[in-house]
């Protein structure tokens, strides 16, 4: 996706996750708060036209070599895009399980997909304030759960993002109000198992 960003479409309809999301929260959630992030990601890159020229995984990955008065504007909302990319993709498979791969490093890390769901609703109630849960590779392909304030990327810490949970209140207030828990155990049953498993082959190569 080249400069200047457009905002990708859901992959699938605004009423897909019911009820665990609700379709208002989509709408807003996708069309206003990510649209934002877009405007804001081609607004700062509009006077970096060496900037311009790279991916978002590029320009996460390379932070340090963005000219320090733009690091800040294009790390929030470069990883706004990307995370929140991320997050509408890694959901709406509902019946699937990790296969293959995906499966057997889930065991080698966690042991069981069970203690993986432990692990990642501590981190997703452990972060204070803004932010998100990960499961993330790195280049061997071992796992692990990490999470991040406000738009901050695994991408920007040398480590491969596998899905993410956002537990920023815009993502879950008007369904769940204060109790992201309990959004928390909704997201668990919306995982697209199969895109993430594929995300996981694609970085092993």
């Amino acid at each position: 996706m080249p400069y200047p960003f457009t905002l990708r479409p859901l992959p699938y309809a605004y009423d897909a996750l019911r009820p665990e999301i609700s379709e208002q929260t989509l709408h807003f959630h996708h069309d206003k708060h990510l649209q934002t992030y877009v405007d804001n990601l081609n607004k700062a890159l509009a006077d970096c036209p060496d900037c311009q020229k790279k991916s978002l995984e590029e320009l996460l990955q390379n932070l340090d070599r963005i000219p320090e008065h733009k690091r800040t504007a294009i790390r929030n909302n470069a990883g706004g895009v990307y995370n929140h990319y991320l997050y509408f993709d890694c959901m709406g498979g509902r019946s699937s399980l990790p296969a293959g791969n995906l499966s057997r490093a889930v065991c080698r890390a966690f042991g069981s997909l069970e203690e993986w769901r432990v692990r990642m609703k501590e981190a997703a109630l452990g972060q204070f304030g803004s932010g998100y849960a990960w499961l993330a590779a790195d280049g061997d392909g071992a796992l692990s759960v990490i999470k991040t304030p406000n738009q901050d990327c695994p991408l920007s810490q040398g480590l491969w993002p596998l899905l993410c949970v956002d537990v920023w209140e815009h993502a879950y207030y008007l369904d769940y109000q204060n109790r992201r828990g309990d959004y928390v155990d909704a997201w668990f049953g919306l995982i697209n198992w199969d895109f993430v498993s594929n995300r996981y082959d694609i970085r092993r190569g």
